[in-house]
């Protein structure tokens, strides 16, 4: 293939992320005009904005397999094509329940083609810098669709209606899966073998209750009977995944991979990463919209220079990468994260923008250095023809971190901001019963509008107890990226990654990853 269509096939995979980025937030500043047209509860509500998390992190582990058994690129367009279908639904639903199944349906159709994506850029380039120049295009793209969303999301609504959150996918996804039919080559596993029903089924369902478990978390509260439940049945029936993989002649995630040189660590990485960007975002958006008092088309604006600093960050890592091996640009990446959040732990109620850009600079370069480097880690530990695994991989850990970062830090964020307000508000009469009335969640969307509760003193006390609740959210974010800072500093390879087969070897029979025992 020439290096012309290689690239041309990676601009077309890395258009339908940035669309998949797109999608995860797009909704979230056109809940309101929703809200006022529909009028779902405050549980519908969550259902339509975690509908898509849901149904992506749940199935993209199988799907990724069943990409490399059946094509990628027929994986890539059928994916496309039902996102398309779900979005019609979405934009023409007359009742809630139709919006949320529209929202899974859009999830089910990005976890369909989000792992083509990788698995096509290790396909099409034999060159080892290009590859490793185009995992970084699409570690930035993947991380700037999500914070195009916001700033989407407002103009259309601002200009349009709800609706046109969704119509806005129709055309971009079906003139996608046009071109790729023209310009993305087609690839799979030459000996896929039998495909591992059971473990994708247990793998499936696992996640999927996994995910469900993080996003109702915060409001049934993480102590719930539901919540502690569904966290006891996923860890089942993952642990049921692992013992099958383990025991079966064909498993689809062997676990031996992990055992693989660096996988585990880069994957702690890369769930570090989403886990402290996902969350920063939603908290930064509620920072800007509820406390600055911006619009979500000027709060989506002020989100720019993260997105620059993203990619500026995933356009030096491949340097970094062969002058320093992994080791040295992925901990100094996730220590830029929790330096981040330092900063965010510092904002005031009045702090100047430049505060908020030093913030936006630290966390996008950290993560732009993390996100490419980690994803070349994870690859290059799958053998060519199973690409799609390893992509897959990468997906389902990124998907999961950034779940459970806005779950994690929203949910301390909610808790602290509750409390404080109780503690400085109790002798308030007028602001007890609005306490009483509503949860943490509920109250954060009173926080900066003069109109709410007990006015302007009751808006002073809100704003000042959100900084506490950030500033602790901010605290625990920054731990975390330590954390995995330290694991990465001892766990990781001072040396580029070398691929257990060279990408062109998908004409040879596939490298086995692992041999269960026969039955």
């Amino acid at each position: 293939m020439s290096r012309w269509r290689a690239w041309a096939s990676t601009a077309v995979v890395c258009s339908a992320l940035f669309l998949l980025g797109l999608d995860f937030t797009v909704l979230n500043v056109a809940i309101p005009a929703l809200q006022e047209d529909l009028g779902p509860s405050m549980a519908q509500t969550q259902w339509i904005v975690d509908g898509y998390a849901l149904a992506l992190g749940g199935c993209v582990l199988a799907t990724g397999i069943l990409g490399d058994t059946y094509g990628r690129r027929r994986a890539f367009v059928v994916g496309l094509v039902v996102c398309a279908l779900a979005s019609v639904l979405g934009a023409r639903a007359d009742g809630v329940e139709q919006v949320i199944v529209a929202r899974c349906g859009m999830g089910l159709g990005a976890a369909l083609f989000m792992p083509a994506t990788l698995a096509t850029i290790v396909h099409v380039f034999a060159d080892a810098a290009d590859r490793r120049r185009a995992i970084s295009l699409w570690a930035a793209v993947a991380g700037i669709g999500a914070l195009a969303g916001p700033l989407a999301g407002g103009w259309l609504v601002e200009h349009s209606t709800w609706r046109a959150v969704f119509w806005i996918n129709v055309p971009l996804a079906l003139v996608l899966a046009a071109v790729a039919l023209r310009m993305v080559p087609e690839s799979r596993d030459v000996q896929p073998g039998r495909l591992d029903w059971p473990g994708a089924a247990l793998s499936c369902a696992g996640l999927l209750v996994l995910v469900w478990a993080v996003i109702e978390a915060p409001g049934r509260g993480w102590t719930s009977t539901t919540v502690l439940g569904a966290f006891a049945v996923a860890g089942v029936l993952l642990g049921l995944f692992t013992a099958w993989e383990v025991r079966t002649a064909r498993p689809m995630a062997p676990p031996v991979l992990f055992k693989r040189g660096p996988v585990g660590p880069a994957c702690v990485a890369l769930a570090a990463m989403s886990f402290c960007g996902m969350g920063a975002m939603f908290i930064l958006t509620l920072y800007l919209q509820k406390v600055r008092g911006h619009s979500p088309w000027e709060a989506g604006v002020r989100t720019i220079p993260l997105s620059l600093a993203l990619a500026a960050g995933a356009a030096l890592a491949p340097a970094l990468l062969r002058r320093f091996g992994a080791r040295v640009p992925v901990t100094a990446g996730l220590v830029m994260v929790a330096g981040g959040f330092a900063v965010m732990a510092r904002l005031e109620t009045g702090s100047s923008y430049a505060h908020i850009l030093a913030f936006e600079a630290l966390v996008g370069v950290g993560s732009g250095l993390v996100a490419p480097v980690g994803t070349e880690l994870v690859l290059s530990a799958v053998p060519a023809a199973k690409s799609g695994l390893g992509s897959a991989l990468n997906d389902a850990t990124r998907q999961v971190g950034s779940t459970l970062g806005v779950a994690v830090l929203g949910s301390l964020l909610s808790t602290v901001f509750t409390v404080r307000l109780e503690d400085r508000l109790q002798a308030n009469p007028a602001a007890q019963i609005l306490l009483r009335d509503q949860d943490g969640r509920d109250l954060l969307t009173g926080v900066g509008h003069p109109g709410a509760g007990t006015g302007s003193v009751l808006v002073h006390e809100t704003g000042a107890a959100f900084i506490h609740g950030m500033a602790a959210a901010a605290i625990a974010g920054a731990g975390a990226a330590l954390l995995a800072a330290a694991l990465s500093w001892r766990k990781l390879p001072a040396s580029e990654p070398k691929r257990v087969c060279p990408p062109r070897a998908a004409a040879q029979p596939a490298e086995p990853i692992a041999a269960g025992p026969s039955r």
